[in-house]
């Protein structure tokens, strides 16, 4: 939202899940993608000397990438990532059986930052008024948004990582039997992509826990094993796989069963990209598990302008692609508030999702989906996300076109 494949690439997490953009949401995009928000608001930077406020935004995932987007004419703003493109988390196992599809969910920086500034290195420190990078930069700030995720050692460069999709798509064609290990929403999805694009092929999965898709209900849990067993997917749970110990494809579990692969996909979870910070001013507000400590107005507590969003944050709610995006358009406000010399309490304070809403993809037809008082599986679910995985959509929210990939 963590790589899948061994080498490894990008896999995509229970974290950075499900984006079922609510009305009020998709109006908050629509508002800083209007004209207001664009021309309207450099005029308004003039009057009242926000072009003067310097706003940096460190990360460039799901939160980062649509902050930095709403305040683009809002501040002097510039955006540190250690890549130079956003990917769509919640799209990337598509683009492995599918490669052209990556084309449009890997979207530079720059296509939707137009008044920003791109810095492409590794935040490394933090002070109280600049940001240091890996490169050896010093970019002062007036506030600052740490937006940071989860680690995910990708490449660097949008070209390295489309090469990599095609790397991906090249090892699934020439495998005749597949293993995945780990069954959380990256691990099942992959499943399910492989086997509806190849159903000749043999699918391992392999699963320490005791169910799959431990993050949502059972109900859902049970309803896609069933999918995937009615796939012809071999799914192993409470087991684990050495990986390093595999003489030929040979591959043993915890429990002794030997698996015949040619190719396998590690789809376990990643670490926080918090380590950064514990060498810095910031340290003494990450938790026990690294996350940084946020107040209702999401400003990282004890610092009044500094900000933390996105999967980062020690907000208690599922970790998901709607409630970053929201984190983003939460912050955006309040910061908007305190550029233009608003007051503190004007801020809108951040509410976590209560409801256990969640979509699987399981294919590129069906899904299952998880409502508060139900939960079902099949097409219709699959209509509202597997088709394009909210590609369009969210492409839209960073003012791209839906479908037109620029080179």
């Amino acid at each position: 939202m963590s790589h899948l494949v061994s080498p490894p690439i990008k896999a995509w997490r229970p974290n950075s899940h499900s984006l079922s953009l609510s009305l009020s949401l998709l109006k908050s995009v629509e508002y800083y993608n209007s004209g207001e928000s664009r021309g309207g608001a450099k005029n308004r930077k003039k009057e009242i000397g926000m072009e003067n406020k310097r706003v940096v935004v460190v990360g460039g995932g799901v939160a980062g990438s649509l902050v930095a987007k709403s305040l683009q004419f809002r501040a002097s703003l510039t955006l540190i990532d250690s890549k130079d493109y956003f990917e769509i988390p919640w799209a990337s196992l598509r683009g492995m059986v599918e490669p052209s599809f990556a084309e449009r969910s890997v979207i530079r920086h720059r296509d939707y930052l137009t008044n920003g500034h791109v810095i492409t290195s590794p935040a490394i420190d933090v002070t109280p008024t600049e940001v240091l990078t890996a490169e050896g930069r010093s970019i002062p700030y007036d506030y600052l948004v740490i937006a940071t995720g989860h680690h995910d050692p990708v490449p660097t460069t949008r070209f390295e990582r489309l090469k990599q999709y095609q790397a991906d798509n090249e090892k699934i064609k020439g495998a005749k039997s597949i293993l995945i290990v780990g069954g959380g929403p990256t691990g099942v999805e992959l499943a399910g992509e492989i086997a509806f694009d190849y159903p000749e092929k043999d699918v391992t999965l392999v699963h320490n826990g005791y169910r799959l898709l431990e993050f949502i209900g059972p109900k859902a849990s049970n309803k896609s094993l069933e999918w995937l067993k009615s796939k012809h997917v071999d799914v192993k749970l409470e087991q684990s796989v050495d990986l390093d110990s595999n003489p030929e494809g040979t591959y043993v579990t915890s429990s002794g069963e030997i698996i015949k692969a040619d190719c396998h996909f590690l789809c376990t979870g990643k670490p926080l990209g918090s380590e950064w910070l514990k060498g810095t001013m910031l340290k003494g507000s990450l938790d026990e598990l690294g996350r940084l400590k946020a107040d209702e107005n999401l400003r990282v507590k004890g610092h009044k302008n500094v900000f933390a969003i996105g999967d980062i944050t020690d907000i208690k709610e599922m970790k998901q692609g709607y409630s970053a995006q929201k984190h983003a358009l939460v912050a955006a406000k309040n910061l908007s508030i305190l550029l233009a010399g608003g007051r503190q309490s004007k801020m809108a304070a951040y509410e976590p999702r209560s409801s256990a809403k969640a979509f699987v993809s399981l294919g590129r037809r069906e899904a299952v989906a998880q409502f508060p008082l139900t939960t079902v599986i099949g097409v219709a679910p699959g209509l509202i996300k597997s088709r394009d995985l909210f590609v369009g959509k969210t492409r839209k929210h960073l003012g791209l076109d839906p479908h037109i990939v620029d080179d």
